[in-house]
């Protein structure tokens, strides 16, 4: 298992979003990993099984997904930065997602 996973659920249709394309970054913009959301909604392979302490991003691009759905959206795409620290182990983000707004928290 790697050490980050992400969930999207999509809020406007009540289900896991399936096919969204997520990156992972270094702090310093340097991409780490890519994957797609699967059939619940989840990436359970987005990186290495460990990363050093410090500062990332995940990238959900989500204009595409709408735009597939046939709605717009306001935002094309979700960047969401946090703070790993190696010791405290694995970290999962979730994305609770609609057109116009999203939300997100650390997972366990």
């Amino acid at each position: 298992m790697s050490f980050i996973s992400a969930h999207v659920l999509d809020s406007v249709h009540g289900r896991p979003a399936e096919g969204i394309d997520v990156t992972l970054l270094h702090g310093s913009g340097e991409k780490i990993a890519e994957s797609v959301t699967n059939e619940d909604g989840r990436v359970t392979d987005l990186g290495p099984e460990t990363l050093e302490s410090g500062h990332y991003r995940i990238i959900f691009a989500t204009e595409s997904y709408f735009s597939r759905h046939h709605l717009e959206t306001f935002y094309p795409f979700v960047a969401v930065d946090f703070t790993v620290r190696e010791e405290q182990g694995h970290y999962h983000v979730p994305l609770l997602l609609s057109p116009f707004a999203y939300s997100t928290y650390r997972g366990s």
